[in-house]
């Protein structure tokens, strides 16, 4: 019953919050809100003007189009303004449940980021940089926005979330064509010029031609009652010649370069144009043929996209052969949010019409394909994907390399400890330097804290329907949960716990720190002990319930982490989370890792996943416990039990236990079998006068 509660809440989480009147109150007068679409979730914003009324944009919710799980597993929400050319005219937040912008840096970064929008338009690319390269490319192709320190992946989820959604309503209301994404497609390279004259250009498969003879027309129009019998079957209906102008080696050697000029000046970055040549007795022109607006006998598609074609009313002059002096020429343009990609061939269609019939006319058409494929050597592959989470990988590159290598490190060091434990200093030395790179590194520069909310955002993700795509968006996270999952196979949940948590690493480092300035740590009853490790299940369980049932709630009760303010924001936040992370770490001072050991909600879950775990890795001699309790008294973790038992839950794999085993200066049966060992029995020296020449 609570899962089916937490479906339909899930579900109703997934809809738009505004009603017209709350719109009404966003956009006033002189904006007039209109009537929701029915076949869309968005608001038609008129203005009125004089006399007349306009279409100003359309409004929509976010979560209604694009609904993007953050890193809580809850999608954000905003409100979209678009105006009727593709222009941002505003973008406002109105629900998200991102950790980092909820008490931690506040929702001021994040509102300073969304009004970063206004005034772009969906025709550029929009990317997001830093402050110094946001002027670093100039055209109207590229927008440089400001990121948010901290919030790398979550800006990125908000601008996935925001462009897919206006992509969306731009397609349906805008006359975009639903193609790919500009920015993830190939691009017609501009350094590839080479003079070439007509015929060359033909011979390179950079201008296609294609000839349609009557009897081919005739056989489409077979049984349709509107064949014609006249003329020879050879005879030449129409010939096209298809060329590319964006490709420099096309359009420079045919416009010269001042009409090259002119035509990048007449198209914007991104737009391309294609040069349409014709001869013979059918003309793709005809008669009503108006400049500057869609030709109704020559269409274009790419795969199953039909791609919108429109007169450029570009009369510059062109070079070509004297047959081809006085044909029909057009040049026409696709604009960059249709989503042509060069690099997929192209399928041009002459529309041949006929009709009979004057009282009830009637009309039968059929095209002739056209096909145009840009040679390789002329397109530049995408090398980026800045709006998803491909582009967060490739800039991360380096960190997960050293991340990497040091998760193969530990592995190995793991796996086979013998160098490690062989010498007691060795091994402090170690581990204190590994601490100080999971600390440094993994936590405060590379942000790669694992969290409960990681596992709150996977739930409420799965129960709302939603796929875990947002994972992909923090790389570091993501490969550490991946190097987990392998080792609570092997090792159980300690080689987490122990060596990767960064608040685990601080609380160590600062309780060894204690230690060498004198403090006395306290060592807890072990029946106290144990009650308290078992508080850390409580809270998992309360944590999960709450998720299934309230976003809102289950953003507060996280909070039982101190992971956010510590590592996250390095302590810079309002004073009662500072309070609670600060008072944690210096708990660990006294009492050794106490809210790892005894509160920690995800060191509870990972336990419990480590259930699976495969290897008895930590070795046992038949006098562990019995007699010996050397392991369990220098045991921190509090782990061996009095029989020699290892605790693996509680276990977080320091070796120390396994230093002991294997030293004979440490461990007791070892000093005791070496006793035996050097123990040599000597007679004792004799004495004169007895029997043997000793004296009474």
């Amino acid at each position: 019953m609570l899962v089916a509660f937490a479906l339909c809440l899930a579900s109703a989480a997934r809809a738009g919050v505004m009603t017209k009147a709350m719109m009404e109150e966003r956009f006033p007068s002189p904006l007039i809100v209109g009537e929701r679409d029915s076949q869309l979730p968005v608001w038609p914003i008129f203005k009125q003007d004089a006399t007349t009324t306009r279409l100003a944009g359309y409004v929509f919710e976010s979560i209604d189009l694009a609904p993007i799980p953050g890193f809580s597993g809850t999608p954000p929400n905003l409100l979209v303004a678009l105006d009727a050319k593709g222009v941002f005219l505003d973008v406002r937040v109105l629900s998200q449940h991102e950790p980092v912008f909820l008490d931690g840096l506040g929702e001021t970064p994040l509102l300073r980021f969304v009004e970063q929008y206004k005034d772009l338009s969906l025709q550029q690319n929009i990317k997001i940089g830093a402050a110094g390269q946001r002027g670093g490319e100039h055209g109207r192709a590229n927008a440089y926005i400001d990121g948010v320190s901290k919030a790398t992946a979550s800006v990125r989820i908000i601008n996935q979330t925001l462009l897919s959604a206006a992509l969306r309503v731009a397609r349906a209301k805008l006359g975009f064509a639903a193609g790919r994404d500009p920015d993830r497609i190939a691009r017609v390279r501009r350094d590839t010029y080479a003079t070439m004259d007509w015929e060359a250009l033909l011979r390179a498969g950079l201008v296609q031609r294609v000839r349609i003879t009557r009897g081919v027309v005739e056989q489409a129009f077979a049984g349709t009652g509107m064949a014609a019998s006249e003329g020879a079957s050879d005879d030449t209906v129409a010939q096209l010649y298809v060329g590319w102008l964006n490709a420099p080696v096309v359009g420079r050697n045919l416009l010269g370069e001042t009409g090259w000029q002119h035509l990048l000046g007449s198209i914007a970055d991104g737009d391309h144009a294609f040069l349409v040549i014709g001869t013979g007795s059918y003309s793709f022109v005809g008669d009503e043929f108006v400049r500057g607006a869609v030709p109704e006998r020559i269409a274009l598609r790419q795969g199953e996209l039909p791609i919108e074609l429109r007169d450029l009313d570009f009369d510059d002059a062109l070079k070509l052969p004297e047959a081809l002096r006085h044909a029909d020429a057009k040049v026409f343009r696709v604009i960059g949010p249709a989503g042509l990609d060069p690099a997929q061939p192209l399928a041009f269609a002459l529309r041949v019409t006929r009709g009979r019939g004057t009282l009830y006319p009637e009309r039968v058409s059929r095209d002739f394909p056209v096909r145009y494929e840009l040679p390789a050597s002329q397109l530049q592959l995408p090398d980026s994907d800045s709006k998803s989470w491909h582009g967060i990988w490739r800039s991360r590159a380096w960190e997960l390399g050293v991340m990497g290598a040091a998760l193969a490190l530990l592995a190995l060091v793991l796996a086979q400890p013998s160098w490690l434990v062989a010498d007691e200093k060795r091994l402090a030395r170690f581990r204190t330097g590994y601490l100080l790179f999971t600390l440094v590194f993994i936590g405060w520069f590379a942000q790669g804290q694992l969290s409960i909310v990681n596992i709150t955002a996977v739930l409420q993700a799965l129960l709302a329907g939603r796929d875990l795509g947002f994972l992909l968006y923090d790389p570091i996270s993501l490969s550490l949960w991946a190097f987990v999952a392998v080792t609570l196979v092997l090792w159980g949940r300690g080689t987490f716990c122990g060596w990767l948590c960064p608040f685990g690493a601080l609380q160590e480092l600062v309780g060894q720190l204690a230690q060498v300035l004198g403090v006395r740590r306290r060592r807890l009853h072990r029946d106290v002990d144990a009650r308290l490790k078992a508080v850390k299940y409580l809270l998992l369980a309360g944590i999960l319930g709450v998720a299934t049932v309230s976003a809102r709630w289950t953003d507060r009760v996280v909070e039982i982490e101190p992971f956010k303010t510590a590592i996250t924001l390095n302590f810079m936040r309002s004073w009662p989370y500072v309070l609670w992370a600060a008072g944690l770490v210096l708990a660990g001072a006294f009492v050794y890792k106490g809210f790892c050991r005894y509160l920690c909600p995800l060191g509870a879950g990972l336990a419990l996943l480590g259930r699976v775990r495969v290897l008895r890795w930590i070795p046992r001699r038949s006098e562990c416990g019995t007699p010996c309790q050397t392991c369990r008294h220098r045991c921190d973790y509090q782990a061996i039990r009095p029989g020699g038992a290892i605790v693996y839950a509680e276990c977080f794999q320091c070796m120390e236990c396994v230093a002991i085993h294997e030293s004979e200066e440490r461990c007791s049966p070892l000093i005791a079998k070496r006793r035996e060992r050097v123990f040599v029995l000597r007679p004792e020296p004799a004495r004169a006068g007895d029997a043997r020449g000793r004296t009474p």
